[in-house]
């Protein structure tokens, strides 16, 4: 009787929650409850027998597509399970829909884990599990934890899920971290313990991901970098920059367009557009720029330079600087 007093007080607090618009807008968890109930039309009270796991063949496709952060997740993954292991938790990583492409927990608990459909193969979107660590992580594109009863379906209220999302090297969500625990003495203030681990265990792959994808640019700490997340700026060796985290392109207001013509590291920082060189102030380095900047179309880099296309090329012979087009 106790037990059905309590999932029929979780049913009733997550519809007063939802029907309440206003909580919605000051809260995140108002709010993934009212997607859960009203965007993706569950119901607290009657969730699914099981999470949806898929077929063999499928999970392993969606692994082979995301091998480079599997490989680089894996190691980070034992280390959460040797230290958060401890006290009953398994270590998850998801791809950006919520499937489960790794899971890590100790042997004695792994089968119970896999119970709870924490385990390689399952899906746990907010489309599909409600509010959840995982999911609502992916959704929100930021850190999460999910204690207990702030599930949405009473089936998960035994559940306790720290989550931070991973973001790959061009700034685009590839991933979720995960420690979950189904232990009923788990307090909030563990998983706020919990939680700080698996964000830093979270920038650890961003930082990795973001080097393995500029392996001959030296890597730049920008603006933000640190406590906050992941600002990196990959830097080539004419101090110009190809690269950016999702953190540094916030915080220094970098996009994909600003990238593809090659700003230098000095235009960046100081935030301003790049100078147009003219005349004699058209130095080697602003040469190699410019070539690099239009892909080594010599007219174009003259133009961005304000010379003409024989002095463009009588400099280039003067500085040593190759023809591309040779």
């Amino acid at each position: 009787m106790q037990s059905v007093n309590v999932t029929r007080s979780h049913v009733d607090l997550v519809v007063q929650t939802v029907q309440d618009s206003a909580q919605a807008a000051t809260s995140s968890l108002a709010a993934s409850w009212r997607r859960s109930m009203m965007y993706h039309g569950l119901d607290p009270a009657t969730p699914p027998q099981r999470p949806e796991r898929v077929e063999a063949s499928k999970l392993e496709e969606v692994q082979e597509r995301n091998h480079s952060v599997l490989q680089v997740a894996a190691p980070v993954l034992e280390r959460l399970v040797r230290s958060a292991g401890k006290v009953g938790c398994c270590a998850i990583l998801s791809d950006e829909s919520g499937l489960i492409i790794e899971s890590q927990a100790a042997p004695a608990e792994s089968r119970e884990f896999d119970r709870w459909g924490l385990s390689k193969g399952f899906t746990w979107s907010e489309a599909l599990a409600g509010t959840n660590g995982i999911g609502t992580c992916l959704v929100e594109k930021r850190a999460m934890i999910i204690h207990q009863d702030q599930h949405f379906f009473t089936s998960n209220t035994r559940l306790s899920c720290m989550s931070a999302p991973v973001f790959g090297a061009f700034g685009e969500l590839v991933a979720a971290l995960d420690l979950s625990s189904c232990r009923d003495d788990m307090t909030y203030a563990m998983s706020l313990v919990l939680s700080t681990v698996v964000i830093d265990s979270a920038h650890a792959i961003e930082t990795e991901l973001f080097r393995q994808a500029f392996p001959n640019c030296r890597i730049q700490m920008a603006e933000g970098h640190g406590a906050s997340g992941v600002a990196l700026l990959a830097v080539d060796d004419n101090d110009l920059v190809l690269g950016a985290t999702r953190l540094a392109r916030k915080t220094l207001g970098i996009c994909d367009d600003v990238l593809a013509r090659l700003p230098s590291l000095a235009e960046i920082q100081r935030r301003e557009e790049p100078p147009q060189i003219t005349g004699t102030k058209g130095g080697p380095n602003d040469i190699r720029r410019a070539l690099l900047r239009r892909r080594g179309n010599v007219s174009a880099a003259a133009r961005d330079l304000g010379i003409s296309r024989a002095t463009m090329y009588r400099r280039m012979k003067q500085y040593g600087i190759a023809d591309p087009d040779c």
